[in-house]
């Protein structure tokens, strides 16, 4: 049993990953845009991932946890907010990385590469632990 749910975890890790790449597109898409546009790059980091936080979500919830998504409305808003804070985070994270890199005098798009290890790390563990963490009654069913 132990070694099964070893197996179930790497491949939703990998899904996981999968889902990031595609919300890290949509983010960096968005990023890059707004600098090309005279965006600070804080603000620009900023509203990249916000527009991330809406791509993983779908991707999360649809391909990732989909097993683990609450089916009571009740308990879905709770999973809606605690995905939204896990993002906060990630956002506060990303926003300040790029912030100091660039008040450092670094090139945004590298601080930008820093905040995105970081904050991946960060939001995967949120995730994973506390926002689709399975319920003690699916788990028995294991």
């Amino acid at each position: 049993m132990t070694a099964w749910l070893a197996k179930l975890r790497d491949v939703r890790f990998v899904r996981y990953v999968l889902a990031s790449v595609g919300a890290l597109a949509a983010d960096i898409g968005t990023f890059l845009s707004l600098l090309a546009l005279g965006v600070t790059p804080a603000l620009a980091s900023s509203l990249g991932y916000s527009i991330g936080i809406v791509v993983h979500w779908l991707f999360s919830s649809r391909t990732v946890f989909q097993e683990t998504v609450a089916q009571d409305r009740g308990a879905r808003t709770r999973q809606k907010t605690l995905f939204v804070l896990s993002a906060f985070v990630g956002l506060g994270l990303t926003t300040a990385i790029v912030g100091m890199g660039d008040a450092a005098g670094i090139d945004p798009r590298l601080a930008k590469i820093a905040a995105i290890a970081v904050s991946f790390t960060a939001t995967w563990l949120l995730r994973a632990q506390i926002v689709f963490r399975a319920s003690k009654s699916a788990e028995s069913d294991c």
